[in-house]
């Protein structure tokens, strides 16, 4: 699983002209899958995401979690994070998992951060062509690889 964490200070995704998710401070999370994640990779990267001390304490430094600030989380599915991009300039998607796989893994996912949060988690809708409009605070953005936990 590849997680892009984006600590933002509002964040919005929208489907048809209908908002799906929307937060004020807190985390965009662009979800990653691919075929050869377990829920040993999903336990591992939602605690990864919900104490990432990325947010800013009063001394400025980034010292602070998610739940340090109230923050919440709009999580979306993303497939092209497994792109290669290694032969030409048409990317290939071979890595990322089909929906069989995928889709029931993001919902575990939900529910794990929802539980390990205790707030609800907002979402996009899997599969759709969703518009996320987000402010970007910092900026800060981290990559996280479940393949790169060593």
């Amino acid at each position: 699983m590849r997680a892009v964490l984006q600590r933002v200070s509002q964040a919005s995704c929208t489907v048809d002209n209908q908002v799906t998710g929307q937060i004020e401070t807190g985390f965009l999370v662009l979800l990653g899958i691919e075929e050869a994640d377990t829920a040993e990779d999903l336990d591992w990267l939602a605690q990864k995401i919900v104490n990432m001390r990325v947010f800013s304490d009063e001394n400025g430094l980034m010292n602070k979690a998610l739940a340090d600030v109230n923050g919440d989380i709009l999580l979306i599915s993303q497939f092209t994070l497994f792109a290669s991009t290694k032969k030409g300039n048409r990317p290939g998607f071979t890595r990322a998992a089909r929906p069989a796989v995928a889709i029931p893994l993001y919902e575990q996912m939900i529910e794990k951060l929802t539980h390990l949060t205790g707030k609800k988690v907002q979402t996009g809708i899997f599969g759709a062509d969703m518009k996320i409009a987000l402010v970007n605070d910092g900026p800060t953005t981290i990559l996280i690889d479940t393949k790169n936990k060593e």
